[in-house]
């Protein structure tokens, strides 16, 4: 949503960035987006902190901004925090930048950003370019509400159980597209892994090297997008997206009644009714009277 606020300084006089920590949101592939003001803070930064200075060198070369860079990552974050926070207390500006994209949205800086909130620093950000928004938006599945989830995990067994985790919740009520990060060698295994977990017909939506010349969004079943991925390997940066569960299916009085006598065989008559009104989506209350009859003899 656009608004005209009398108070922004016209574009020929840009604000000058003030003292604090400034998230700045960088390109996920295409170099020309970068905003004017992601360059305007960047070029006034004391210093810039980044995951890796190769890659935030490339870009600062083709703006002809030089700035000191600082490595921020995953491995030295917790231990650079505290001398990071006293260089913005003394009054430096300091500017949050990740490899691509926003930071902090599966990159560094979190840890960061609460200590200098802590300490009371201004943070401030400035937004731009984020690959899971622009893979939701060309998804074609709803937009809203949506649960970022970011990578899984890369083991197995591991990946499995979090899937497990992710349908548990859809059980007890989640209805949300899921959006994840993967690397383009694990794309196939994970989809197919999603199938398993979520069904094979879930809706879902494979986007990769956005806004660069090979951009695709291939949308389809998970099943079917696991297939093509197995056949064809993806390159490059890689979203997934995934289409909320479908609505539970309203379960006949004869199925409802199995699913009671299983569950109440190794249960509690309330974790029977508990464990069958999250397994089919019917209300807890009416379950639990049924199961209550069905205990009775009726």
């Amino acid at each position: 949503m656009e608004t005209d606020d009398p108070s922004e300084p016209p574009p020929s006089a840009p604000a000058r960035t003030s003292p604090g920590l400034t998230l700045v949101a960088t390109p996920i592939g295409n170099l020309a987006d970068f905003s004017p003001r992601a360059q305007q803070a960047l070029a006034e930064a004391r210093a810039i902190l980044c995951e890796d200075t190769r890659v935030t060198a490339r870009l600062l070369a083709r703006h002809s901004i030089s700035a000191p860079l600082l490595a921020l990552h995953d491995h030295n974050e917790e231990s650079e925090a505290p001398r990071l926070v006293a260089r913005l207390l003394a009054g430096e500006n300091l500017a949050l930048v990740s490899d691509a994209g926003t930071p902090l949205v599966s990159d560094p800086g979190f840890r960061l950003v609460r200590a200098a909130i802590a300490a009371g620093v201004p943070v401030s950000a400035i937004p731009g370019p984020n690959a899971a928004v622009m893979a939701l938006t060309l998804s074609g599945l709803p937009p809203h509400p949506f649960l970022f989830h970011g990578f899984l995990p890369t083991k197995a067994a591991a990946r499995a159980a979090e899937i497990a985790r992710i349908a548990a919740m859809e059980a007890a009520g989640l209805s949300a597209t899921l959006i994840f990060y993967e690397a383009p060698h694990r794309v196939a295994e994970t989809l197919a892994a999603l199938a398993e977990g979520l069904g094979p017909d879930r809706p879902a939506a494979v986007a990769r090297e956005l806004t660069k010349r090979f951009e695709e969004v291939r949308r389809g079943p998970l099943t079917d997008l696991a297939a093509h991925y197995a056949a064809h390997e993806a390159r490059g940066e890689v979203v997934l997206c995934v289409g909320p569960a479908p609505p539970p299916a309203e379960a006949s009085a004869d199925a409802l009644d199995a699913a009671l006598r299983a569950a109440m065989a190794r249960m509690t008559l309330r974790d029977a009714a508990a464990h069958v009104a999250a397994a089919t989506g019917l209300p807890r209350k009416r379950v639990y009277a049924r199961a209550l009859d069905l205990a009775e003899g009726a």
